[in-house]
């Protein structure tokens, strides 16, 4: 057991590595109390399920429209430089709501405008982050850091930081959680500020005079080069097409309807919200730490789909559930077996992908899988007032049951991961202290058709 933990905590002995991970630990508790403030805001403004659909709209609208420029700018730039600059203009923005929220002045449009904003914001730092993480730690270090980073998320953005958002918007106000929120995005980006590393790796022969052109033109030629790249194999268009139909049912239920469903079903408020959402979280967390814990199953990319799928049914509870244990029960199982799957995803991004394209794939992979986020948090309001809560959520925990075993046919994903297993144990050794990871470079030149994909991002969607 000691030798389990010890090797889901082993990426924390990098310094640079530790700092991200600090940054990243604070600003998500910041999303956190964002995530819960932002409806509570709407609902004191006098809005409803469509004015909450209207700003979380606006939000994965900032998001889809700038995370293709957000994967060519980490390609192209210091991704420490990106990171940092997305957490100051989504600090600078909270900033400023909070301050209309606190005296009065705050408008939904206001908040819809925000939202786009913070949402540009998370489009840049994600593809970012995602090639960064490579460069601070040995290979054989991924799958515990992005087991970190699972067990991360879930426990402060949706555990802590809305537990903590509900019970600060119950004693004082949503503006002062805003406010907090903002300090928070400052915070992460002093952290990244203090860390030191190391120069990007020299470019191979022939790609200085790509990497040096700009403009339109080469803005469109990298984009061009990396859907290339994911186009090239089955499994991952198979995978990105049930990413897209997944965020359409799932998000936008859980997004706009779940504070509703507290408030209807339960008769209760911010603090029973946030509850939920702390069980979510908890069930992430859970479920990244244990599978961080072991090697990459066998069955790698028939495992992550099925997470993903037959995962999503519990949610059908949270349409359901009259009592609150059973909204949490139900919003924990879905929380844990889409964060152990999320872990599996990203660790398969950052071994499978070169480094020149890795910001790219993922910013690609994050595009196609949030391509119908906007309509998603669009319709999920009005659906639920024309059928009701219960109805929509019973689609969106069924839906994804059913798609993913379609979608693990088309993409013979069986066939593919035993032609690429990826099972074996870590080597066991000492790295050199803030040593970037090497690209596994034999599977990469293996790849030829189906045998050699890009892996998609750990995310959140």
């Amino acid at each position: 057991m000691s030798k389990v933990r010890w090797k889901a905590v082993r990426p924390l002995r990098h310094r640079d590595y530790r700092l991200l991970w600090t940054g990243l630990a604070v600003a998500l508790l910041g999303s956190g109390l964002w995530l819960v403030a932002l409806a509570w805001q709407v609902i004191e403004l006098g809005g409803g399920p469509v004015q909450l659909s209207v700003v979380t709209t606006a939000y994965s609208i900032g998001l889809v429209v700038c995370v293709l420029f957000g994967g060519i700018a980490a390609d192209r730039l210091s991704q420490r430089s990106v990171i940092i600059a997305a957490d100051t203009v989504r600090g600078a923005v909270l900033l400023v709501v909070a301050a209309l929220a606190l005296t009065g002045w705050l408008e939904i449009w206001h908040l819809a405008a925000g939202a786009v904003l913070i949402g540009a914001g998370e489009a840049f730092l994600i593809p970012a982050y995602t090639a960064l993480v490579p460069r601070l730690l040995p290979q054989e270090e991924l799958l515990a850091a992005n087991g970190l980073e699972g067990t991360l998320r879930p426990l402060a953005q949706q555990a802590t930081g809305p537990a903590l958002g509900g019970l600060a918007i119950a004693a004082l106000s949503p503006g002062v959680a805003i406010l907090v929120a903002a300090l928070t995005y400052f915070f992460s980006a002093a952290c990244v500020v203090a860390m030191r590393v190391r120069p990007e790796p020299a470019e191979a022969p022939g790609e200085s005079d790509e990497a040096a052109a700009t403009g339109a033109r080469a803005m469109l030629a990298d984009l061009r080069e990396g859907w290339s790249y994911v186009r090239e194999t089955r499994w991952l268009l198979a995978s990105l097409l049930f990413g897209t139909v997944f965020v359409l049912l799932i998000l936008g239920p859980l997004e706009v309807l779940l504070p509703f469903a507290v408030r209807d079903q339960l008769g209760g408020g911010p603090k029973d919200f946030g509850l939920v959402l702390a069980a979510f979280g908890i069930g992430g967390a859970v479920g990244a730490l244990l599978i961080s814990s072991r090697s990459l199953p066998r069955r790698y990319l028939t495992v992550m789909t099925l997470m993903w799928g037959v995962g999503s049914l519990p949610f059908v509870l949270l349409g359901f559930a009259t009592d609150l244990w059973v909204m949490a029960a139900g919003a924990a199982v879905v929380g844990a077996t889409g964060s152990a799957a999320m872990v599996i995803w990203g660790t398969l991004l950052q071994r499978r992908v070169p480094d020149h394209l890795r910001g790219r794939i993922a910013s690609l992979d994050f595009f196609v899988s949030l391509l119908l986020m906007p309509v998603s948090m669009a319709l999920a309001g009005p659906a639920g007032s024309l059928f009701g809560v219960t109805a929509v959520f019973i689609v969106a925990g069924v839906g994804p049951a059913i798609i993913c075993f379609v979608v693990i046919w088309f993409g013979r994903m069986p066939s593919d991961e035993l032609a690429n297993p990826l099972d074996h144990e870590a080597v066991d050794q000492e790295p050199v202290q803030d040593q970037p990871a090497a690209v596994d470079q034999a599977l990469v030149a293996g790849v030829a058709d189906s045998v050699g994909a890009s892996k998609r991002i750990s995310s959140d969607a």
